[in-house]
Order: structure tokens, then C-alpha cells, then sequence
């Protein structure tokens, strides 16, 4: 398995498991050839859909469990009672260094317990944060936290913008990633005691020639910066409401191409570039949120996805994996409390 990377698949979790697992690994082994899986789940299941995809067969060690996490399992059910269950036992081949990283479509809120409890949490990191990627006018920008933490103290969120900054920096390629606050205006003013703080910090630190301010929820779609950091709350309502206006269009959009026959003629013209646009902003592109601040690569896949949407958070995982994600924000964490690189050059 050298130079390989081995992920560790809940093959139970989600609305259409295993099927999409075992569909989803597929889809990711063509597009990754080096990557290797443990999967677990109910064998009984699981093994006749890997019969019939021999080249992932190959690639694959099944592991049986016949527990898995309901959907609707409260957190604390599931520290308690999910010790034999398939997501619990993929995390758990984390900790053992069996596999680099972990996918699970199962319940958000059993996964970062269970992820946080078995693995926990990096340095000086006190609360993970869930972050995934938003499209905007001038490409990607990463967005933390999106759920995992209601409730954020100004250090949470400094500690979200190193996570942030390192991940755009070594997964999205962005050299110098800029970092926004989210906030209700620009003014340094505006907000309450922690936003205000964080940004007083990020100011002040080695971060300060990539923050950029206060942000307001508009940035977010234009790309105003690389990187935005908000609580869980603000965060979580801001990607619903981001998910529920696309749907809001996507259908506005089909009963205008419906309504008359020159609207149908419309659509024959336009049929090229509004596929263009659905393959920019298919919710599957962007599918796989990752669990920052952990000792171990987590990735979360929407529970209602697809093989397509499931594939892609497995290549989150893979590119977090050949970035050594965890590496570069211990880095960044042992530097945050050093002055900026001018301060530096001056002394």
C-alpha cells in the first residue's frame, strides 16, 4: 500500500446505502486509480454489489458489521451505543492508522461526536469546524463553520481562519488565501464582542496581510475573499439559505422555458449554455464537507446524494490526504501567535 491512500467508507450511512458507497467508490477508484478502501457495513448487502464491480473488488477490504447510526440518532446515542456500528468502526480504522481518512453520509451530528471523540482535535484547536466549498464569481472560496459550533468565542474563530487559510492554501491552490469575517457590515464597528475581537486578532497577527475585514453575506457569492469565517449558526442558515435559492431558481427557470411554445424554442437555443451553468452550480460538484480540527481527515457526504455527489466527497478526502491537511494547520497553529512577517523583518 505504499504511496497509496486507504480510505475508510461508512458503507450504512445515507438515504440510498450501500448503493451509492459501493457506486460512489467506483466512480472515485476511475478518477483515482491509487486509492484503496475499507468498507464497512452489513456484508450480506455490501458484497453482492461488489461482486458485480470486479476492478473495485480488487481494491477494496469489507469488513462486516451488522449496526449502523440512524439518521435521526441523537449524538449522544450514538457515543453511547454505536461502538460496532459502520461509522464508528471506519473512524475507528483512523485512529488505528488502518486507513488516512474517513467518508460517511450518515448523521452530521453522531459523525463529529464520534469523529471528535475517538480522534480528537488538533493542538491547540478547542472545536472542529465544518467547512466546505462555495462557488462565487471568481471561482471557490471555503466557508467555516457551517453547523458544528452554535455558539463561538473570538479564539474559535481565529482558530477557523488558520484552519481556513491552510485549506485554500494547500487544497484549492490559492496562494496568499485572503480572509473575511462574516459579519452585518464592514464597518469595524459593526458586530458583536467576539467578531470584533477575532478581527482585532487577525489583525494583529501573522494572518494580517491576508485579512481583509468584516464581510456581509453578499461577499460570499461574489468571492470578495478566500476564506469566510463565521459561527455555526450564521454559517449553517447562510448555506441553507444559498441551497434553497438555487432550488428557487432552478424551478423558476423550468416553468419559464415551459410556459409557451416560444419559450420551448427558447430552450433549444439555450440548451447548451444552461447546461454549462447546471454543471457549475450542481450541488454534486461541491458535495463533501470536511470536519477541520481533527486528528484525522473526516468528510461528510450529504445524505441524499448520488454516486456522482459521493465520489466527489471521496476526492475531498483524497486531496485533503495528499495535501497533509492536518500537517500544514498544526503549522500554521504553532505560528499564530507570532507577530506579522513585517514586524518580523523590522525587529
Amino acid at each position: 500500500m505504499s504511496g497509496r491512500r486507504l480510505i475508510s467508507l461508512d458503507a450504512m450511512g445515507g438515504d440510498k446505502a450501500p448503493g451509492v458507497v459501493v457506486d460512489g467508490a467506483a466512480l472515485a477508484l476511475e478518477r483515482h486509480p491509487d486509492l484503496r478502501f475499507l468498507i464497512f457495513g452489513d456484508e450480506a448487502r455490501v458484497a453482492p454489489l461488489l461482486a458485480t464491480r470486479p476492478k473495485l473488488s480488487a481494491a477494496v477490504e469489507l469488513r462486516h458489521t451488522a449496526d449502523w447510526i440512524a439518521s435521526d440518532a441523537k449524538p449522544s446515542a450514538a457515543l453511547r451505543g454505536g461502538r460496532n456500528s459502520s461509522m464508528r468502526l471506519a473512524i475507528d480504522a483512523v485512529r488505528a492508522g488502518e486507513a488516512d481518512g474517513v467518508v460517511s453520509a450518515g448523521n452530521t451530528g453522531a459523525l463529529m461526536a464520534l469523529a471528535k471523540f475517538v480522534l480528537r482535535t488538533l493542538g491547540s484547536i478547542d472545536r472542529p469546524a465544518i467547512a466546505s466549498f462555495f462557488p462565487t464569481q471568481r471561482g471557490e472560496s471555503v466557508m467555516l463553520d457551517l453547523g458544528a459550533n452554535v455558539e463561538c468565542g473570538a479564539d474559535n474563530l481565529v482558530q477557523f481562519a488558520v484552519m481556513g487559510e491552510a485549506f485554500a492554501r494547500t487544497v484549492l491552490g490559492v496562494r496568499q488565501p485572503t480572509i473575511g469575517v462574516l459579519n452585518v457590515g464592514s464597518e469595524e464597528m459593526k458586530g458583536h464582542d467576539e467578531v470584533r475581537a477575532a478581527a482585532a486578532t487577525l489583525r494583529a497577527g501573522r494572518l494580517a496581510p491576508q485579512f481583509h475585514g468584516f464581510i456581509e453575506g453578499n461577499d460570499i457569492t461574489e468571492g470578495t475573499t478566500d476564506v469566510v469565517v463565521t459561527d455555526g449558526f450564521t454559517g449553517n442558515v447562510a448555506l441553507k439559505t444559498a441551497e434553497g435559492t438555487a432550488r428557487l431558481y432552478s424551478s423558476f427557470l423550468r416553468g419559464a422555458f415551459a410556459s409557451s411554445l416560444a419559450a420551448k424554442l427558447g430552450y433549444l437555443l439555450a440548451r447548451h449554455a444552461l447546461a454549462k451553468l447546471r454543471e457549475r452550480t450542481d450541488p454534486r460538484r461541491y458535495n463533501g464537507a470536511m470536519f477541520l480540527g481533527l486528528n484525522g481527515v473526516v468528510v461528510k457526504s450529504h445524505g441524499g446524494t448520488d454516486a456522482v455527489g459521493f465520489a466527489n466527497a471521496i476526492g475531498v478526502a483524497a486531496d485533503m490526504i495528499a495535501n497533509a491537511i492536518n500537517a500544514r494547520i498544526s503549522q500554521e497553529l504553532a505560528l499564530l501567535g507570532a507577530p506579522p512577517a513585517g514586524d518580523q523583518a523590522a525587529s
